[in-house]
């Protein structure tokens, strides 16, 4: 008898379609990209020189990572969030400090986040049920890494998620460099049109910290991108506002779920 395969994510799951999805991907990389610009503990990304050396390629290392989780089977899952953990006890030991538990937390939390507020934006609003099902699956990823005092169910995210973004948030020195180096990095059509999908998709409180505005002009343009996913037009879309690096990266990331 053959055995069963479990993966660590069902293959119905709701997370599945929202991280098979390359223009949602894209979506929680530019939110993620804010936040991270103002998290308190950014300084450890930067201690390692590769987040300024390359902000891009780091932020999209944390998807690429994500997603291999999300869709990985189960032995698979926890030995890549094992690794993980490994590549941030070597920061530590190099650093001769230890990273809080709360920027752990936080970047859990980022995951949670745009995972939903990307799907709402581009697809659908998520049903509570559906939104539980996201929590549930980080959470997991969280009770591997060893967190401790991780929110036991949604409605217990929400208040934490909330209270995150009051303490660990700020603007710094690490925020103005870290924004300097993505306008650098995707020169000033692109880095533009990041700043318009953070002010879509950010909590209220990122978007006063980086003063991104209340006017999306971007609204207009996602409705005719909705428009156009009828037509198959969407895959030539995200590659026209991709650097070329990233082009095929992404573009491998849609998988029909």
């Amino acid at each position: 008898m053959q055995k069963e395969i479990k993966y660590f994510v069902p293959k119905d799951s709701i997370v599945r379609k929202i991280w098979g999805r390359a223009d949602c991907i894209l979506f929680i990389f530019a939110g993620a990209s804010a936040e991270f610009a103002l998290n308190k503990a950014v300084d450890w990304l930067y201690f390692t020189g590769k987040l300024p050396a390359d902000p891009l390629g780091r932020l999209f290392s944390t998807v690429v990572y994500s997603r291999l989780i999300l869709f990985s089977e189960l032995d698979e899952a926890n030995r890549t969030i094992d690794q993980i953990n490994a590549i941030h006890q070597g920061v530590e030991k190099n650093r001769g400090a230890q990273i809080p538990d709360w920027a752990y937390q936080d970047v859990l939390f980022m995951l949670i986040y745009y995972s939903i507020r990307s799907y709402e934006v581009l697809y659908r609003d998520l049903t509570y049920n559906e939104k539980e099902e996201v929590f549930n699956t980080f959470y997991r990823v969280g009770k591997r890494m060893d967190l401790q005092n991780l929110p036991s169910d949604y409605t217990d995210w929400v208040l934490a998620h909330n209270q995150h973004l009051q303490n660990d948030t700020v603007q710094s020195s690490f925020t103005t460099d870290l924004y300097k180096q993505y306008r650098l990095h995707l020169r000033p059509v692109r880095y533009h049109l990041l700043k318009e999908v953070q002010l879509i998709i950010v909590p209220e409180k990122v978007r006063a910290s980086l003063s991104l505005g209340n006017a999306p002009l971007l609204l207009p343009v996602i409705w005719l991108y909705k428009l156009t996913r009828l037509f198959k037009a969407d895959e030539f879309i995200i590659a026209a506002v991709l650097p070329n690096a990233y082009k095929a990266q992404v573009g491998s990331l849609n998988i029909k779920a």
